[in-house]
């Protein structure tokens, strides 16, 4: 009998079912007379040069792909943009989306890794992106990325963040390493911004300011679990970053910064505030140092602030609707303390 090879994938193994004939490496469907087109019998001696015409296949691969794409079938999709990558090596959707959907499927422990893969590749992906001549075409591309590279960096961040919570907290210190790793990595996916003007120069300011953003607010997550001497280098590095946005937005802010437990308080007034130092929070410092903490009940109520105040800011802190919440009676509280005689000078903590 003769066989049935699949003009897609190649493979011998076509079967017939409900009246077609599919493909069970590819899945590839074939009618009854499309399948007697594809009979082979025995050996082919062909002589000479010939040139085998491959833009079929490759469209319907790429169909595939697509399909699998729209259905996030990301095991399929990484399958099929392979076997673009060995066809059309130039492809910057082969060469982006291979990468992109073996990270969607990535386990807890590979997550800085499946990160790290998508980040690095992002150089040649927006070079060949850069070939695409119509540039309305090739903004719909850049575009697509960014919003590919911001929804698949909140997902591995989540999840990390998830599995760090979820570990008992007399055996966390000892991961904490691997979370600084994750975070660290999943805030590069996003930190695309000197690639971009690097190729395209100003062209898409626009989307590598998106794309710093959303880095960022990844990566000052990783800030409370470094050392005071890191977290410096860290936070310097943030406003090196801040610098650079304002180039292009001069109404652009840090946002809020959580230091963890080696941020000696007033985490309320410093998010509304917007900084530890200024004279309002000074003001306030005093307060705790010298008045609240000399009575029991002032102890107390500091016990109490520090271990929950953390959690609201590290949540809500960069919220307007919080700032301006606790704005008016921190206000009210600081022109009361300085009308007693509290100062409003630079201050150092007691402890």
């Amino acid at each position: 009998m003769k066989a049935i090879k699949c003009e897609l994938c190649g493979s011998n193994d076509v079967v017939k079912q409900d009246g077609l004939y599919v493909c069970q490496h590819c899945g590839t469907k074939y009618t009854v007379e499309e399948a007697k087109k594809l009979m082979i019998d025995g050996i082919v001696d062909v002589q000479g040069t010939v040139k085998i015409d491959s833009s079929s296949e490759l469209q319907n691969l790429y169909k595939l792909a697509q399909i699998a794409k729209i259905e996030n079938n990301y095991e399929n999709a990484e399958k099929y943009y392979n076997q673009i990558l060995i066809k059309d090596p130039n492809s910057w959707e082969a060469n982006y989306y291979a990468i992109y959907f073996k990270s969607m499927t990535c386990k807890i422990a590979e997550i800085s890794k499946a990160a790290r893969n998508l980040s690095n590749c992002l150089q040649h992906v927006l070079t060949l992106v850069n070939n695409i001549q119509d540039l309305t075409e090739q903004r719909e591309v850049v575009e697509e990325i960014f919003v590919r590279n911001d929804a698949i960096s909140q997902m591995l961040f989540n999840a990390a963040i998830r599995h760090f919570d979820d570990i008992d907290v007399s055996i966390r210190d000892k991961y904490v390493d691997d979370h600084i790793d994750n975070i660290r990595e999943c805030s590069r996916i996003m930190n695309a911004f000197a690639i971009l003007l690097g190729i395209f120069e100003e062209r898409y300011a626009d989307v590598a300011v998106k794309s710093r953003k959303a880095g960022i607010n990844i990566h000052k997550e990783m800030i409370q679990f470094l050392t005071p001497e890191t977290q410096t280098i860290q936070v310097n590095l943030l406003k090196e970053m801040e610098e650079e946005i304002k180039k292009y937005d001069s109404s652009y802010k840090l946002p809020y910064i959580y230091y963890g437990k080696s941020d000696s308080g007033c985490y309320v007034a410093t998010a509304v505030y917007g900084s530890y130092n200024c004279p309002q929070v000074w003001t306030l410092r005093r307060f705790r140092d010298n008045t609240l903490d000399a009575t029991w009940y002032g102890r107390a109520f500091i016990k109490t602030y520090y271990a929950i105040s953390p959690t609201l800011v590290k949540w809500f802190g960069e919220t307007s609707w919080f700032k301006r919440l606790w704005r008016k009676p921190l206000d009210k509280l600081v022109a009361r303390l300085k009308n007693n005689g509290v100062e409003d000078t630079p201050y150092q903590d007691k402890y």
